[in-house]
């Protein structure tokens, strides 16, 4: 079961950061995904983007998608069962 929770930020620091809401949360999601704190799928969610939308945002500012071995194997793993099929 998923809920919501909801930060207050006051509009005050919006309007100093020109920022929109959406903008923070997009700003938020990119910030743990590089520090390693969301996985790439739970920070896209956070930023309401779409796979390759979010791909382009990271790349636009050069941060890497991390991809670790274990990924790796369950992508291979992933594209043998595909090629069984």
């Amino acid at each position: 079961m998923s809920a919501m929770v909801q930060i207050e930020i006051p509009r005050e620091v919006l309007h100093a950061a020109r920022m929109t809401a959406s903008e923070l949360q997009r700003e938020l999601a990119v910030h743990l995904f590089a520090e390693g704190r969301l996985s790439f799928g739970k920070a896209r969610e956070v930023a309401h983007m779409g796979f390759w939308e979010f791909q382009q945002l990271l790349a636009s500012r050069r941060i890497p998608v991390h991809y670790d071995i274990e990924e790796y194997e369950e992508d291979l793993a992933t594209l043998s069962r595909l090629d069984a099929a």
